[in-house]
């Protein structure tokens, strides 16, 4: 498999600094509290995933965090996504500023998700991933917050047998196989 015919399944995580309360161990009939950190910032992170290849592109490498996920601020962020990718294809879902002409302009072949569908998306669980690590703690600041997730990130960047466990799905594989974009290829 070369990286021409890697296709990355893309979605957007909100990372901010209202938190989450999660499961924790305790003692039994201990109360446990948590601290819960309430404050309205927050930043998008875009990611694409090839769960066959184990790589992760994100485009926070080019030093874009998106404030929101309008398709002005967005196309800056998919711009530079395709000119570090060499992608057959980039899998969606069906968001607004997915489906935006400037976007599909930029001739990257894009493929939507059917809707209300996350779990087809890899991309997915790698979010959960990150979110199992970096929620239930307050950080001083949302670009802490955005620090601790760029060097998880850099941690799954280095090991791609973990993106691979975490992504690789057997059906993706089978299918992408079968398709138009791999005999083009």
């Amino acid at each position: 498999m070369t990286g021409e015919d890697a296709v990355g399944f893309a979605d957007e995580m909100r990372v901010g600094l209202h938190g989450v309360t999660r499961r924790v161990w305790g003692r039994r009939g201990v109360k446990v509290y948590q601290r819960l950190q309430i404050v309205y910032r927050w930043r998008y992170l875009v990611l694409a995933v090839d769960g066959r290849s184990g790589r992760l592109w994100r485009v926070p490498a080019c030093g874009c965090w998106d404030e929101t996920m309008q398709a002005a601020d967005l196309l800056p962020a998919v711009d530079a996504l395709k000119d570090q990718t060499p992608l057959a294809a980039l899998v969606w879902d069906r968001a607004a500023a997915h489906r935006d002409a400037q976007i599909r302009a930029l001739g990257l072949p894009l493929v939507e998700q059917p809707p209300y569908s996350p779990e087809l998306n890899p991309a997915e669980r790698v979010f959960e991933h990150l979110r199992a690590r970096i929620e239930g703690v307050v950080y001083p600041s949302l670009e802490a917050k955005v620090a601790a997730v760029d060097a998880l990130l850099d941690e799954l960047d280095a090991h791609p047998e973990r993106v691979r466990s975490l992504a690789g799905w057997r059906w993706i594989d089978d299918n992408i196989r079968r398709s138009p974009v791999e005999k083009a290829a």
